[in-house]
């Protein structure tokens, strides 16, 4: 996504609790002369490992295998044929998150398709396959953008010079879709119907959108203020989850207004919600406390998976959740003790991604996961 924290995705994510995890992934300082991969350069991994890293209690996880090694690697998703997965990653030794496609699930190698300058985040395929969004600050400089103030706390920056590009899935044919001001990021295909849902500042405030895959006919789907983000559509369409969180109106909504203003954004509660593809019946869908983002629908449309750290007293340990849209059938997928999120399902169910900090050698190093998912 999308500002976002690797441990929770605003274009990089979003809890204070999440900064005790360690490095801070998508938002971490990066010089302007880091070294980076040419586009199109393959990112072998540096070692191969047949473990399965299923760790007691993951009863529906089976042949847990480390696809990345190394660095910041998170938010992979699936062609809608299964057959790849494109993320975002920050390699040992470069500057900022670049995005990658992953053409060999069993060795993990890869080859960097966005342009190597600038911030890059939340990527996501076309359902035809042969073409990928991304949102990049590339335009704006080709260096990295600064990191925040922390002087007024911890904050998320909100880059403005973020917009929405769409390229060939080789990286070539690079094109703008979003011409607005402010941040454009987010953005993720639906798999039928022909639209991206994305969130954007363009009417002051962090709102979810929807455009066609030209960049035309943009529509607004939410009108609260607050932030509302890291949005996909359901396997059939016809709905939308995504994390949000709504300040409450006096000091906390002044907060939130006076902040954003300056481009910045103060972590706090999230919560899951649903709502119809146009943006009618909207509706909350945990009641759980803590940071509950990053959510994904499962192929039978009728659950979402999403990580959480609601169990943890001290909001570091983020572990992932099912649930049913109706908030009901609450069920822990993942016991790791450390860092684990952004699930997201194979088209036919079969297998999962996911991003984690198990198996990192007491390191801060966030790595993707393939398992066998096992239906219970």
């Amino acid at each position: 996504m999308t500002l976002l924290h690797r441990r929770t995705r605003i274009a990089a994510s979003l809890f204070t609790s999440v900064i005790f995890l360690g490095a801070t992934l998508f938002l971490a300082a990066c010089g302007a002369d880091s070294e980076q991969s040419a586009p199109g350069e393959d990112a072998a991994p540096e070692t191969l490992d047949a473990a399965d890293h299923a760790q007691p209690g993951e009863t529906h996880l089976r042949n847990v295998r480390q696809l990345t090694f190394g660095g910041e690697n998170a938010e992979a998703y699936w062609a809608f044929d299964g057959s790849v997965l494109i993320y975002q990653a920050r390699k040992p030794g470069a500057g900022c998150d670049q995005i990658y496609i992953m053409d060999d699930l069993e060795t993990g190698e890869s080859r960097m398709v966005s342009t190597g300058e600038g911030r890059t985040t939340c990527s996501y395929f076309y359902p035809s396959g042969d073409q990928i969004l991304y949102s990049s600050t590339h335009l704006a400089d080709p260096a990295c953008p600064p990191v925040p103030d922390f002087s007024q706390g911890y904050v998320w920056p909100i880059y403005e010079s973020y917009d929405i590009f769409t390229a060939d899935a080789d990286g070539g044919n690079l094109r703008r879709l979003t011409e607005t001001d402010g941040y454009d990021a987010e953005a993720t295909f639906s798999p039928v119907g022909g639209r991206i849902v994305f969130t954007s500042m363009r009417d002051g405030d962090l709102e979810l959108y929807s455009m066609a895959p030209d960049g035309s006919d943009v529509q607004r789907l939410t009108n609260r203020i607050g932030y509302d983000g890291g949005a996909f559509y359901s396997p059939d369409g016809s709905q939308i989850v995504w994390r949000a969180h709504y300040p409450e109106p006096g000091p906390e909504q002044d907060d939130y207004l006076r902040l954003l203003e300056q481009g910045l954004l103060r972590p706090g509660e999230l919560d899951i919600y649903v709502m119809d593809a146009d943006g009618s019946n909207m509706r909350q869908v945990t009641h759980l406390g803590g940071a509950n983002f990053a959510p994904y629908w499962h192929p039978d449309g009728k659950r979402i998976l999403f990580s959480s750290n609601h169990e943890d007293s001290n909001g570091r340990e983020f572990e992932i959740y099912m649930i049913g849209v109706d908030g009901t059938g609450l069920t822990r997928i993942t016991h790791s003790e450390a860092f684990d999120g952004f699930p997201v399902f194979s088209p036919d169910g079969r297998y999962l991604a996911f991003g984690s900090n198990r198996n990192n050698e007491g390191t801060n190093d966030t790595n993707i996961f393939l398992a066998e998912w096992v239906e219970e």
